[in-house]
């Protein structure tokens, strides 16, 4: 007898198998009763009906998308070369299971052409200057564009801007020519700042009879001080000078 009820044992075991899922804290069962959308379950045990209900498993979790290099032509006429990182989830199970064939995939596909499309707006300048605004543009666009499917965008991120080698050598001339212009500023600032403590200073000589006199001989203490100094020198009046100049 109960070699002739093994056969019905075994065959309800695999539909009770069939029936009962487990879902994880993090997965969603879109369940299809006969076709037709009849409810977003889990996580836990999920209960299904054999052969009247299927259920398509979702994850929720938060998913890291690479963006393949792009050919960018940039605003100024600039081929550049541009990856990046997607970071996005889905926020609706239903939407994402009925709406789009492959959210992954779509969203894979609408991020390229989008950084293209950003990307190329700006010149060359503003791109390696305004990357938080162009990854800030890019988000707001991809997440108004993939919110039907059912995905939420939380972040893009530009990874790298490849720029070809001539580019690189202007940019770098550029940068040393800069590097140049600010240094003779600096230079320039500093005679200025210099001529005028020196005009300061000859006016406070000028307004005192002997204040030169004292200048000299504290310049002539500081020659004779001074180590290893083999200079000879012998000091002549002020006065004998300009009264043979006068002459």
């Amino acid at each position: 007898m109960s070699l002739t009820f093994l056969p019905f044992i075994v065959f309800a075991g695999l539909i009770l198998f069939s029936a009962i899922k487990i879902l994880d804290e993090y997965e969603r069962g879109v369940v299809l009763r006969l076709g037709k959308f009849s409810a977003v379950r889990g996580p836990g045990l999920i209960i299904l009906i054999p052969g009247i209900e299927k259920m398509i498993k979702v994850d929720l979790r938060v998913v890291t998308m690479d963006i393949p290099s792009q050919d960018i032509i940039s605003k100024d006429n600039v081929t550049l070369k541009v990856n990046g990182v997607v970071y996005f989830k889905v926020s609706n199970p239903e939407s994402a299971v009925i709406t789009v064939e492959n959210y992954y995939h779509a969203t894979a596909q609408i991020a390229q052409t989008t950084l293209r499309s950003v990307v190329g707006q700006y010149e060359l300048d503003e791109i390696l200057a305004q990357r938080d605004v162009i990854n800030g543009k890019l988000q707001g666009i991809l997440d108004e564009l993939t919110e039907p499917w059912g995905i939420k965008v939380t972040n893009v991120e530009l990874k790298a801007i490849d720029l070809p080698v001539e580019m690189q050598r202007a940019m770098a001339k550029q940068a040393e020519a800069e590097r140049e212009k600010r240094a003779k500023i600096i230079s320039a600032q500093g005679e200025y700042e210099a001529s005028k403590k020196l005009a300061e200073a000859a006016e406070v000589l000028g307004s005192q009879k002997d204040a030169i006199t004292l200048r000299y001989l504290e310049t002539m203490r500081e020659i004779a001080g001074s180590n290893g100094s083999s200079t000879t020198f012998f000091p002549i009046p002020i006065d004998l000078l300009s009264s043979i100049m006068k002459k």
